[in-house]
């Protein structure tokens, strides 16, 4: 029995709060015009190229249509037996790197249980990880991964969450090193969340934002590191983003494709303070 059941802290405001309606949203995201047009058919093959996504986490009415292009490509072609998702700590609640080994996370299409043995040894192999659920119990950006992947993949897949308070590339660094040595050989998905440039000028955020996904592109870390610290790009997920990119390359990444940017401007029509939202995947 599930001793530890993470509940959903935005179902009703960031997504729809029943099942029936969010099913009929996340259709409407892939369908949008600013998503990739129809939804995926669920693949039949494990195929294993896909090894991580960056991803946003807006309300699904703003980035909704954005992050579908990024389950719409892992959907036609993984099956993943674990997501890792990792993603920023916009409350500062619990540890600096905080982990969830044990139990199940909730949403309104129902519950995934978290992968506990490699969870574990995620934690064991690095020691900036520290177990802590209280930096989870309020966070959306992981959770508003969790209905995309339910949608099309049911309970099959197990998760691990880790929420990054810290953000630094060294901490982004070894995160990523510990999540490779584990994951090495397992049939696995790496989604990176993060919102970009957030209430800016459209001209300025998109200016911002290229650099920022040319960093991205290159798979580069420090060159990600470099361009958000440097220019204050106000990014919300570095960290996350810099431990995917260092996870996938030594599983065996090669190359990164950009997959839809937009800002909330091209929901909203109101260009004068948007976020800046992508989906970019990273492949073998």
């Amino acid at each position: 029995m599930v001793k530890i059941i993470r509940r959903p802290a935005v179902a009703g405001s960031f997504y729809e709060g029943t099942e029936k309606a969010l099913k009929r949203q996340i259709e409407s995201c892939y369908t949008h015009p600013l998503g990739p047009g129809k939804v995926p058919y669920l693949s039949s093959k494990r195929k294993g190229n896909i090894l991580g996504l960056v991803s946003p986490h807006a309300g699904y009415m703003y980035s909704g249509p954005v992050a579908a292009w990024g389950f719409y490509e892992v959907v036609q072609e993984e099956v993943p037996e674990v997501v890792v998702i990792l993603g920023p700590n916009h409350h500062g609640y619990g540890a600096p790197v905080a982990i969830m080994e044990e139990g199940m996370w909730e949403t309104p299409l129902g519950g995934i249980k978290i992968d506990e043995e490699l969870a574990k040894k995620i934690r064991a192999a690095c020691s900036l990880i520290e177990p802590d659920e209280s930096a989870h119990k309020m966070e959306h950006s992981l959770e508003v991964q969790l209905p995309f992947l339910q949608y099309s993949y049911g309970e099959s897949f197990k998760l691990i969450p880790i929420c990054m308070m810290q953000q630094d590339q060294g901490v982004s660094q070894k995160v990523g090193e510990a999540l490779a040595e584990v994951l090495k050989g397992k049939n696995s998905l790496i989604i990176a969340s993060t919102d970009l440039t957030h209430y800016e000028p459209r001209e300025f955020a998109e200016r911002e934002d290229k650099k920022v996904l040319e960093a991205i592109l290159s798979r580069d870390p420090q060159r990600l590191a470099k361009v958000v610290f440097k220019r204050s790009v106000s990014m919300c997920g570095p960290g996350p983003v810099m431990a995917m990119l260092t996870a996938t390359s030594l599983l065996g990444g090669k190359k990164a494709r950009l997959l839809k940017y937009a800002t909330s401007g091209d929901i909203t029509g109101d260009y004068n303070a948007v976020v800046g939202y992508s989906s970019v995947c990273i492949e073998k």
